[in-house]
């Protein structure tokens, strides 16, 4: 097959498109977020960042390419997308939102969204998801928009997927296929990666399907190992193949991932041994927590206003205001019915909210149902086990958010402050309540440590809480609380 991809000059075609030769246009205009700041911050991961928007896809790119990878595909070709949802109950403006949220998803995974639509229904059709009348009209918005794929927000079974695309003509993708789709191409790490392929193939496996009777094919002649007549007969068809095969892929992953959990694990466990209080930063997709990571540590992780911008956890050691050493870890986001298969998958990743000694919970105080993302984590939360670690509520944004929206989520929440990570307001107020909610060294202690001991002293500030401290002739008097660990190399100066 020839490959027709030295036809294509990718300079003539960004030339090509609007406003390339524009002298005026300068670099920063094409980054999000930035073109109005006077000075870029340098703790937002720029490096990322830039790296992440050259590979944006060009709107309005054509070509008659075919002999191309999916990776190649997916970069020249912006996908024309129209939204679909069932509203089942409640107020309107939970389906206005909803289907606000499935457009940001559908936008940064790459698509250009050109209508959306819902109907009200007391469940979602078990054959179409939408009513069978509705599906003509659909398909008729389809058509008249020249969109190549719908997306609909909900999990659609294998049933409902064949049926849709069989009478719209088109792609059609559901929810958690467009969030599996995001993860793919925000993981970087390698255990981010596995995750995501696992969480991937767990879902594909259930929605194999062929084209003309392809899956359903039996191997013979020298498809059969070259037995020819009499080597046919029963054997493995084609959708049987593939299944095994995803079967053994994830088998691996699995494998792969157990090793990646057990030196996550042994990192854990040496913390755990040397009494270092754990924070995690966990909320809602978009919510701000690597913005406020950085502002806490200093972090300089990427930040980005999109969905699931950050997929691979962050780990900082950083010290109170009296030199206690604690960690603040950056954690995925969750969002609204956050697809079970991710969930699993990251299984390892979300143990480190889990272990946590605390929960600085974020919810963007900007976002028209702050209530409703407080929910939908807290439901990932019980899943994994969480329910019990103490949890700090942040109201972030609120340089952007209705002060009355503020108002009532801190009311609606008494262990809660407000912050905004762009601005710095209220962050000493964060960094005072989570140092205020950190677990306290167990052994109380009073001991006189000799001056040529001052690395005691040093251990002390960082790992214990000193009550007094005074310089004597003998040495240096002090009380306070520490570590079972240091607490035992302080018991031969104890007084």
């Amino acid at each position: 097959m020839t490959n027709r991809a030295e036809d294509f000059s990718l300079d003539a075609a960004l030339r090509a498109t609007e406003g390339w030769d524009d002298p005026e246009i300068e670099l920063d205009d094409f980054e999000s977020g930035y073109a109005d700041e006077p000075d870029p911050d340098l703790t937002t991961g720029d490096l990322d960042l830039v790296e992440r928007h050259e590979l944006r896809r060009v709107a309005g790119l054509r070509t008659e390419l075919e002999d191309i990878t999916e990776v190649e595909y997916r970069q020249l070709r912006l996908e024309r997308v129209v939204l679909v949802g069932v509203w089942t109950g409640g107020a309107i403006s939970e389906i206005e939102n909803a289907m606000a949220e499935l457009a940001l998803l559908a936008e940064t995974a790459g698509s250009e969204v050109l209508d959306a639509i819902y109907q009200r229904r007391s469940s979602p059709d078990p054959a179409t998801y939408i009513g069978r009348g509705k599906v003509e009209a659909l398909r008729e918005i389809v058509q008249a928009t020249g969109a190549d794929t719908v997306i609909c927000d909900g999990e659609l079974a294998p049933s409902q997927l064949r049926n849709l695309e069989d009478r719209v003509k088109v792609k059609v993708v559901d929810r958690t296929a467009l969030i599996l789709d995001i993860f793919a191409q925000h993981a970087k790490s390698k255990e981010g990666q596995a995750q995501v392929e696992l969480a991937q193939l767990n879902y594909m496996k259930q929605r194999l399907r062929g084209w003309g009777g392809n899956l359903s094919r039996q191997a013979g002649g020298r498809a059969a190992g070259g037995e020819g007549i009499g080597g046919r007969g029963p054997g493995e068809t084609k959708i049987e193949t593939d299944r095994r095969r995803i079967n053994d892929k994830i088998a691996k992953l699995r494998r792969e991932l157990k090793v990646m959990k057990g030196t996550r694990d042994t990192k854990r466990q040496e913390r755990r041994r040397n009494e270092i209080p754990s924070v995690a930063i966990a909320g809602y997709t978009n919510a701000g927590k690597s913005s406020l990571l950085n502002r806490l540590t200093g972090a300089g992780v990427l930040v980005e206003d999109a969905l699931f911008a950050t997929l691979d956890p962050t780990t900082r050691r950083t010290a109170t205001a009296d030199g206690r050493v604690y960690t603040m870890s950056d954690t995925v986001g969750f969002v609204r019915h956050l697809p079970h298969q991710l969930v699993e998958a990251f299984r390892s990743t979300l143990e480190e909210v889990a272990d946590a000694d605390l929960i600085v919970h974020v919810v963007d105080g900007s976002h028209p149902d702050p209530e409703g993302q407080l929910a939908a984590v807290r439901e990932v939360l019980a899943e994994i086990g969480a329910t019990d670690v103490p949890e700090l509520v942040v109201v972030n944004k609120v340089d952007a958010a209705d002060p009355v929206v503020v108002d009532r989520v801190l009311r609606r929440e008494p262990h809660s402050v407000a912050v905004s990570a762009r601005t710095g307001e209220g962050i000493a107020d964060a960094i005072a309540a989570v140092e205020a909610e950190l677990p306290r060294p167990r052994v109380e202690f009073t001991v006189l440590v000799p001056y040529a001991r001052g690395d005691l002293i040093d251990r002390i500030h960082k790992d214990g809480e000193i009550g007094t401290l005074e310089h004597t002739a003998d040495g240096t008097r002090v009380t306070g609380r520490a570590t079972e660990a240091l607490a035992g190399e302080l018991a031969e100066y104890a007084v």
